[in-house]
């Protein structure tokens, strides 16, 4: 007899807790994870149904897409547009904020998501995945624009993420901790198996793209040198990496075993304001980390307090265990006051001027 927690009886009883909850908000969470159930079929059936390899199209950043990037981009609008639960969404893959279709009641919350995180490597069938992250549609607004969706990520309602692998995971937070599941595809129901989420404070693993080490700046130079140097640097302890090429992949592992996951900022034009997507990427990945007790920052400031100014704004990335991440943070903090002290005076005066 199966007495495991299925993922609606779960998020009923969640949000029982919280006075000004709807059932709305239930049937929204229902209906984004029915889409992602549709696109764990696509992408585990893959080749057999020639959903692999490029669409030879290119997404508002102009990266190339996958044929999986534009299907999990159909699948979430066409799943969620009628439900009545949304003013509008916006997507990595899309340059503009979409809107709700006049035939189509409107609801009180935005959607904003990147439909397949990691899908470059769906072809080498390496974990990717599917975020999104919620946000109350402003009081008034109808129909809203591209300013309505700009909001801190401190105003997430909700975050989450679908990974695709051996097995498939959603992790949630609804800014009460973190809760993972796994789909059973027997009954095709998430099922509660990772309760309360906790990141430990210490860790000895990290990940971070070595390729790019020659662009870094000091402060991301200086702490990966330290832990690449082992026991016999100054930290005095050895380090294991590790590098998917999938945040969702990266920050999962974190989740389930504790570590560090970086994507600086760096000297390269298209990366001087970081590489990962503000609203799509780093805050709701933000919202679960600091919810399971880790630290989201930019190295210089709490992700979840950046102000987007736009939809496809990009931003560093450092997040995972609260000492490493707090390490990096310092060497940020140092680096740039010897920047500063090494700035002639009459520089410095025309700065604040």
């Amino acid at each position: 007899m199966r007495t495991k927690t299925t993922f609606t009886r779960f998020i009923i009883e969640d949000l029982r807790k919280l006075p000004e909850a709807t059932g709305e908000f239930t049937l929204l969470l229902n209906a984004i994870v029915t889409a992602c159930k549709e696109i764990a079929d696509d992408v585990n059936r893959g080749q057999l149904i020639n959903v692999l390899g490029s669409a030879k199209t290119e997404n508002i950043q102009g990266e190339t897409q996958k044929k999986l990037d534009v299907i999990s981009n159909d699948v979430i609008l066409r799943s969620l547009e009628w439900s009545g639960h949304l003013g509008g969404m916006a997507s990595e893959e899309m340059e503009e904020a979409y809107p709700i279709p006049s035939r189509y009641p409107k609801g009180k919350y935005l959607l904003v998501f990147d439909p397949l995180d990691g899908s470059s490597n769906t072809e080498v069938n390496v974990s990717i995945g599917t975020i999104f992250s919620i946000l109350r549609c402003p009081e008034g607004i109808e129909e809203p624009t591209e300013e309505d969706f700009l909001q801190p990520g401190s105003r997430q309602v909700c975050a989450g993420y679908v990974l695709y692998g051996p097995a498939t995971n959603l992790v949630l937070t609804t800014g009460q901790g973190v809760n993972g599941f796994t789909l059973d595809r027997d009954i095709g129901e998430f099922i509660l198996t990772h309760r309360k989420l906790s990141i430990p404070d210490q860790t000895s693993e990290f990940a971070i793209n070595m390729a790019n080490q020659r662009h870094w700046e000091p402060a991301i130079k200086r702490y990966i040198d330290e832990v690449v140097a082992g026991e016999d640097g100054p930290r005095g302890r050895n380090f294991n990496t590790r590098w998917v090429a999938s945040m969702v992949a990266e920050v999962h592992r974190i989740l389930m075993r504790g570590g560090i996951f970086l994507y600086p900022m760096d000297s390269r034009e298209n990366v001087q304001e970081g590489r990962l997507r503000l609203l799509y990427e780093a805050n709701p990945m933000g919202f679960i980390i600091e919810q399971a007790g880790g630290i989201a920052s930019t190295g210089r400031q709490r992700l979840m307090e950046v102000k987007p100014n736009r939809l496809h704004q990009r931003v560093p990335v450092i997040i995972g265990a609260k000492e490493e991440v707090e390490r990096v943070e310092l060497y940020h903090s140092l680096m740039d006051q010897e920047r500063s002290d090494s700035t002639p005076p009459h520089r410095q005066e025309a700065k604040q001027a």
